[in-house]
């Protein structure tokens, strides 16, 4: 039995709490499998708005442009060293354009300057606990002379452009150095379909 929202009957809705983020609480039913209705369940959902993430990628040289960054979460983990090895992104506001989103993060965070622009299926963050959803592209840029450390001071950002080889990026996903999900799952798909990236980008640069 294909499943939609039709299938699940809201009881309730309230906010818990709100501050930087904002926690809601959800009373709900949903269809069973069997065809009959749940009994009322309540969950908390972690509502922190979307976001949008880009890999920056140099196929004339082959290196991918990669940012580190203190993360709050994973200081909240327990993690020995929360800072983390990712790509841009930024959170999307109220019918932003995605494209010029990740094309102006890229610069505030990287400096640099996307030439052109691919589609990467988009990912759910935490399906059990929070609403998150991440669109996600592939983006051409020109990593000859990337580096340093950017940000918007104003928003407490502190971070560093990281260039790598493409074939240590893949060395960094299997070895656990990149961790946050969002990235290792864009920089697998362009593993997956690296032919074709480079087959875009190339055309679209002649």
């Amino acid at each position: 039995m294909k499943k939609s929202r039709e299938d699940v009957k809201l009881v309730k809705h309230e906010v818990v709490g709100k501050s930087y983020f904002q926690l809601d609480r959800y009373t709900l039913r949903h269809r069973l499998f069997n065809g009959d209705w749940s009994p009322d369940i309540t969950r908390d959902v972690f509502e922190r708005g979307n976001a949008a993430a880009v890999v920056l990628y140099d196929p004339d040289l082959d290196k991918v442009v990669l940012v580190e960054q203190f993360r709050p979460g994973v200081y909240a983990a327990g993690d020995e060293r929360p800072w983390t090895l990712e790509i841009v992104a930024g959170i999307v506001e109220p019918n932003e354009d995605l494209d010029a989103l990740v094309r102006r993060e890229a610069e505030e965070e990287a400096n640099l300057v996307i030439t052109d622009l691919m589609d990467i299926p988009g990912i759910y963050s935490t399906t059990g606990g929070c609403s998150e959803y991440f669109w996600l592209f592939c983006g051409r840029v020109d990593a000859s002379n990337a580096g340093g450390v950017f940000g918007k001071d104003d928003e407490g950002e502190d971070i560093r452009v990281i260039v790598m080889d493409r074939t240590e990026v893949m060395s960094a996903l299997e070895d656990g150095r990149i961790q946050a999900a969002f990235t290792v799952v864009a920089l697998q798909w362009m593993a997956l379909n690296l032919d074709r990236v480079r087959a875009t980008f190339t055309q679209s640069g002649t």
